[in-house]
């Protein structure tokens, strides 16, 4: 287990102690696991990835650690795909339409692109159990489970510690895509920073706008972001752009004559990433995204015979977001971090949802 902010009711796991398949052009892998304690459950999950897949450094690969611990302690036998940038919700609904013809069932859509694709789906097999990460939609039907979390908690944390450790009084947000799920980021960080510095200056870059969404898969254009930022005198700089952000960081940690530069990392603990590893010393901390606990809470669920239904948010309070503290950056602000999340958990501080202007 990572080393970890515990406060109050607050734990960082990453081990629980953030596609089409082969007819559609993407790569597609098919597991069985055993329990100990033998034996299979006969449970079928088919998970459904955003761009990226495994390997993603975030999103992709929290989702894909609670399938695998799933699938060690349960038995169950997975079947992986996914996305292609750039591609039709046409290729999302022949991927889920595989899946369910294969007799995989739940199937989990990670990422709120699949939000449309999945209802279409959902109300064509009401007898398949559906879960869709980020997303929910009033007029989805029972058998979708929303997995959801309040990014914006864990991004004020980041804000509070941004604004602490900046000495150039500028810091800087990049989003992936410009949508209302990374508004939450933007929104929670720049008020936690606030709340440290009224007058503190952020810049704000969005890499694209719908219906583009290579603002998640471009390192290219999160290097440039961040260097363009840099350049401008931000000294801090929080990416929530799925693996675009991988090129922020690395702008971070190899830009010289700046002084102390600090990347923030997202959805996964960036530092104990392998491919990040090299730059660990230039990530202050990640927003940890617990998407590993969601997929594995709703797998069990099935399991059991309880699904979890309707829309679950998992928050500050229950350890579904959070930050990490690898490398010991930030533990001269444990004192603030716990005591802004108690404010959090107790309702005093109510980080924004939507950016102010």
């Amino acid at each position: 287990m990572r080393r970890s902010v515990k406060l109050a009711a607050v734990v960082l796991s990453g081990s629980l102690g953030i596609a089409s398949l082969a007819a559609c052009g993407a790569k597609s892998t098919a597991t069985t696991s055993s329990a100990a304690s033998g034996g299979g459950s006969g449970l079928k999950v088919g998970m459904a990835y955003d761009v990226g897949g495994r390997g993603d450094q975030g999103f992709n690969d929290m989702a894909a650690a609670g399938l695998d611990k799933a699938k060690a302690d349960f038995g169950v036998t997975a079947s992986e795909a996914e996305a292609k940038a750039g591609e039709a919700d046409s290729d999302k609904q022949t991927r889920l339409e595989s899946l369910v013809s294969a007799g995989y069932n739940p199937i989990i859509a990670v990422g709120f692109v699949y939000q449309a694709t999945v209802e279409k789906v959902a109300k064509e097999h009401p007898n398949v159990k559906f879960a869709i990460i980020d997303s929910d939609s009033p007029t989805q039907p029972s058998n979708v489970t929303s997995l959801e979390f309040t990014e914006q908690q864990s991004s004020y944390l980041a804000g509070v510690v941004a604004a602490s450790k900046s000495k150039t009084g500028h810091i800087g947000f990049i989003g992936g895509v410009q949508s209302q799920l990374i508004q939450k980021f933007q929104a929670g960080y720049v008020a936690g920073a606030k709340s440290v510095n009224a007058n503190i200056h952020v810049d704000v870059t969005y890499l694209t706008t719908p219906p583009d969404f290579t603002g998640f898969t471009d390192p290219g254009k999160g290097k440039a972001a961040a260097q363009g930022q840099i350049d401008s005198g931000d000294d801090v700089i929080y990416a929530a752009a799925g693996a675009s952000g991988t090129g922020a960081i690395q702008a971070v940690a190899t830009t010289q004559g700046k002084g102390q530069l600090w990347a923030i990392g997202v959805d996964s603990d960036q530092a104990k990433q392998s491919a990040l590893q090299q730059y660990s010393a230039h990530i202050l901390t990640s927003a940890v995204k617990n998407v590993n606990t969601a997929v594995y809470n709703y797998i069990q669920s099935v399991k059991n015979g309880q699904p979890l239904t309707g829309v679950q948010r998992f928050d500050l309070k229950s350890g579904g977001v959070g930050l990490s503290t690898t490398g010991g950056h930030i533990d001269d602000l444990a004192d603030k971090l716990q005591q802004d999340t108690q404010g959090i958990i107790a309702g005093s501080i109510t980080p924004p949802t939507a950016p102010s202007n």
